[in-house]
């Protein structure tokens, strides 16, 4: 089974054995992140191929090499940094979150939720690496299906709280996980923060049913998210994280704490996404 994973605009990106076997076609022409971090003008298929490669060598991902431990960031609001801070500042208890070579993971390791995360993109499918599997348990994260990798994270959640946790974080990409989980929430009185992540590309319905249960959303480049988000809080403009609901918001704040440079706070009618900063081509 190979590893598949969208970036870069949800282009489609197969790995097998350490190699790019296939890069599709990106829905997105310019993403301003991308391009401030990696200088990327316009998103082709050779550029999502010349990034994949980059991270493969970078820090081992899809290999028996990978790196799992970090603590820098390179957003300052992204949905694993969010999940850091939560956990150091007592915010949240455990994580459930997305592992190439793993799949679903359970964690309430600082490090451990950034290095998985932190250079993430979206996890369509992955295959068991033991060593990977071994890094993760030592460093005190649970795989939830180490024989398949599974990515089930409503399952993740209820392992979480079997193992006891109720103050938990779960990162989902689809409306349906996310109702899953917060039925989950309800049958067991858990403390739940849904955070929707790769969302490019959903249909107006698709993110309308994400807001309904999500407690934060990261709107990458989708159109829909932007028309019909009423956050309570904004987290920049070019691809705004939206907190939802109280909670999301107060997660939000936990991570505001945590960044050394100065944070401006107002107050506005939200959302706010000037045309020109947002991704060419939203979908």
């Amino acid at each position: 089974m190979p590893h598949i994973m969208e970036l870069l605009g949800k282009a489609r990106v197969v790995v097998k054995d350490g190699k790019v076997v296939e890069v599709g076609p990106p829905e997105v022409e310019w993403c301003p992140l991308f391009d401030k971090l990696r200088g990327i003008r316009k998103i082709t298929a050779e550029e999502v191929r010349k990034n994949i490669e980059f991270r493969i060598s970078d820090f081992g991902l899809f290999t028996d090499k990978r790196q799992l431990l970090e603590l820098d960031t390179y957003v300052a609001f992204g949905a694993s940094e969010v999940m850091m801070s939560g956990l150091r500042r007592g915010f949240l208890e455990t994580t459930v979150t997305a592992c190439d070579g793993a799949g679903t993971v359970i964690s309430g390791n600082p490090p451990l939720v950034q290095g998985i995360g932190g250079r993430m993109s979206g996890l369509i499918e992955t295959e068991p690496i033991a060593k990977t599997i071994k890094g993760i348990r030592e460093n005190g994260g649970t795989v939830l299906d180490p024989s398949g990798a599974a990515i089930d994270p409503a399952g993740g959640v209820r392992k979480a709280a079997e193992m006891g946790y109720k103050r938990i974080a779960v990162t989902i990409a689809d409306a349906k996980t996310a109702k899953n989980c917060r039925e989950i929430e309800a049958e067991l009185g858990l403390d739940l923060i849904v955070i929707a992540v790769h969302v490019t590309g959903v249909s107006r319905e698709e993110a309308r049913e994400l807001l309904e249960n999500s407690d934060i959303v990261i709107s990458c480049a989708s159109k829909h998210i932007r028309e019909l988000a009423k956050p309570l809080v904004q987290v920049a403009v070019a691809i705004p994280l939206f907190a939802l609901t109280q909670k999301g918001k107060e997660l939000v704040i936990e991570r505001a704490k945590d960044i050394e440079r100065p944070v401006l706070i107002n107050t506005m009618e939200l959302p706010v996404v000037p045309g020109e900063k947002q991704p060419k081509g939203l979908v």
